[in-house]
């Protein structure tokens, strides 16, 4: 089975909620890094398996796949039922993208979340920098030593306050250019955890629909509020999924502008050259170039890149760069014949 999360929490299998809540209690408080100064590895170590444990043993459904599959089930991809579909994809809102697949949160995140509040231990030297505890109360709000003020029995409880939200769910979004510029409607497949009156979640999935307007730029968010899972006590997550752009075989983008470069010899170059492109829907575009192509030569064509974002109707420009293939080597009467034509 792996490890054994009923063992870290000292409780036996048929262990109800409230045994769970007071064995994290006391065990939290016992092994909290902050409280831990002089052994704050193993601290940490023990604190995080606490944590994993309660979690796992606190959620019906991650303690049923536990007890059944064990700690393998848990963290094995366990698909979805009637995962795939045509032009849908399946997102599961806790660990997106992808399957269900249990990744255990921050610890930190289970104790604030448990107690209502982050480690407010500033006077104990508290745990900052990168990764370490997000305190709220960074000033030792409730002096020296927050433990002996909370008291390790259990018997005090805080008020929770307002309910925490939890922090949004990014998803990225890839689309070609040719969606962007045109616009398209993508469909997503969620599942996630809705709670009833008594507390009780079930996995639900729903179907997101996002309208991909011309001219959106990588980077641009689209938010669907509080789709994340429903939990006592915690707002849920935003989902939130962010453009990015697949690369394309010809064309790259440059803010609204669209950049394709050509492979042409270096006759060509001196000679005059007609540039053919397909354009992003569908268009045959021709564009003869008669001056000479020179390395940084770039031919502006007006209003043939993509739209812009606020106003479709307008588009920035294409430009193309050449790339010019020099001949390795010539022949002396290449090299004279050459002289010759191009004598000033």
């Amino acid at each position: 089975m792996g490890v054994d999360y009923y063992k870290i929490l000292q409780v036996d299998k048929n262990a109800s909620d409230d045994d769970l809540k007071k064995a994290y209690r006391k065990l939290a408080m016992k092994w909290h890094p902050d409280k831990n100064p002089n052994n704050k590895k193993e601290a940490e170590a023990k604190f995080k398996q606490i944590s994993e444990a309660y979690e796992v043993l606190s959620d019906p459904q991650k303690r049923a796949i536990y007890d059944q599959y064990g700690e393998e089930g848990l963290k094995g991809q366990v698909p979805p039922p009637d995962a795939g579909g045509a032009g849908t994809t399946y997102f599961s809102t806790g660990d997106m993208p992808g399957s269900f697949r249990f990744n255990p949160r921050n610890a930190d995140d289970i104790f604030a979340e448990f107690f209502g509040f982050s480690s407010p231990f500033g006077g104990m030297g508290g745990r900052g920098g990168g990764g370490g505890m997000r305190s709220r109360f960074r000033g030792g709000m409730f002096g020296d030593d927050m433990f002996a003020s909370f008291g390790e029995g259990g018997g005090v409880h805080m008020s929770q306050g307002a309910p925490r939200k939890a922090p949004p769910i990014e998803n990225k979004l890839p689309c070609t250019l040719e969606e962007i510029y045109k616009g398209t409607t993508k469909k997503m497949k969620i599942s996630r955890e809705i709670a009833d009156a008594s507390g009780q979640t079930m996995p639900v999935e729903e179907i997101l629909t996002i309208n991909v307007k011309p001219g959106w730029k990588k980077g641009t968010k689209i938010t669907f509020p509080e789709k994340g899972n429903e939990q006592p006590n915690v707002t849920p997550a935003d989902l939130v999924f962010i453009i990015d752009e697949k690369p394309h075989g010809v064309f790259t983008r440059d803010g609204n502008d669209l950049v394709a470069t050509q492979k042409i010899s270096l006759a060509e170059a001196l000679t005059g050259y007609t540039v053919h492109l397909t354009t992003l829907d569908g268009r045959n575009l021709t564009i003869p170039i008669n001056n000479v192509i020179h390395p940084n030569y770039e031919e502006v064509v007006p209003r043939e890149g993509m739209p812009l974002p606020k106003d479709p109707s307008k588009k920035g420009n294409l430009r193309i760069k050449f790339n010019i293939k020099f001949p390795t080597r010539l022949t002396d009467e290449q090299k004279s014949g050459i002289r010759k034509l191009l004598a000033p």
